[in-house]
């Protein structure tokens, strides 16, 4: 293939992800409306019964684009992609214990890193390499949980993956983030406030896998360091991890559902859905900026970037506090 064609094809086939996405999500709203409903429970913010079938168009429009840019090499990532998409779904409909969904997360996870980096990494870094791969997979699933939240997250984070391919001459890399960021930005068409449906489990979980495994894939191929995928995440990785520390610090048990992420803390504190999801969009992209900029960093630099975007998310929390404070009754 030509550097013509391959050009093309970088530009075209996520086009075709993003009409692929729209199409399927369109039949499944007008069909399946009302089939595997998602009802409010104690961890969501939604009112009304909404489908949460959507995965199943976003993972449509990534698995026909995708084998039109993907080397032939990377074919663990999406044999683990698929796996992981067939257990979610069946999550999605029926219903699976805690124990089978984290088996199959190990699974997807053990085949994709083992494939893609054994023969150039150890043992050890393979086995770190599944911790991170599980735990983002399992953290993008917390964190959808309001309307535009997640797919705005994948829009963003696969859309700075296909930016920093693009300017470091990896063509591959940035045309399959690139068919991600379209099909997220698809869905988001029907997922933004007030959603007509969910991406449930089956789009979550996808989301977290791909991000997590591109990132290794990006650093094993020198493309960016690994301070660039966390950087990018940040904002879901951030909030996920400390509101997971905080609740085991108090002895809850974390696997139940709940509401104490700061994104939902915010959003019932009298932001809403609307104006707490534009907020999070802003710190997305600044987090994306602010990752392209530490690639090209020097040390002095990255040490600075790095201090800012803690202070960033250390007064995010603060706002968010100072917000429940306003709120809450001054007393009897």
């Amino acid at each position: 293939m030509t550097s013509w064609s391959l050009a093309s094809l970088a530009y075209m086939i996520p086009l075709a992800s993003f009409a692929l996405t729209w199409v399927v999500l369109t039949v499944v709203i007008r069909v399946w409306s009302d089939r595997v409903l998602d009802h409010p429970n104690e961890r969501s913010l939604h009112q009304r019964p909404v489908s949460r079938m959507g995965g199943i168009g976003v993972a449509a429009g990534i698995a026909v684009s995708v084998p039109f840019v993907s080397p032939v090499e990377w074919w663990p990532l999406w044999v683990g992609a698929c796996f992981l998409v067939g257990i979610s779904f069946l999550d999605d409909i029926i219903g699976l214990p805690i124990i089978g969904r984290l088996l199959a997360h190990f699974v997807a996870a053990g085949g994709a890193a083992s494939g893609l980096l054994f023969d150039s990494t150890g043992a050890i870094v393979v086995l770190l390499a599944v911790m991170a791969i599980v735990w983002m997979t399992n953290l993008y699933n917390f964190m959808d949980g309001m309307d535009g939240l997640a797919g705005g997250m994948a829009l963003f984070g696969f859309g700075f993956y296909a930016i920093a391919g693009v300017l470091s001459g990896h063509l591959p890399l940035a045309a399959i983030s690139a068919v991600i960021a379209a099909a997220a930005g698809a869905f988001l068409f029907f997922n933004f406030h007030p959603a007509r449906i969910f991406m449930g489990d089956a789009g979550s979980t996808l989301f977290g896998f791909l991000a997590a495994c591109l990132g290794l894939v990006g650093w094993q191929l020198g493309i960016w360091t690994l301070w660039f995928p966390g950087l990018v995440f940040s904002p879901f990785i951030v909030d996920a991890t400390v509101t997971l520390l905080r609740r085991l610090l108090r002895g809850e048990k974390f696997w139940r559902p709940h509401r104490e992420h700061y994104y939902q803390r915010l959003a019932l504190n009298g932001w809403g859905h609307r104006r707490t999801v534009l907020a999070a969009y802003g710190v997305m992209a600044l987090c994306g900026g602010f990752a392209l900029l530490y690639q090209y960093a020097s040390e002095g630099w990255r040490i600075v970037i790095l201090g800012f975007l803690g202070m960033l998310f250390f007064s995010l929390a603060l706002g968010v506090r100072g917000v429940e404070q306003r709120i809450q009754p001054v007393g009897p």
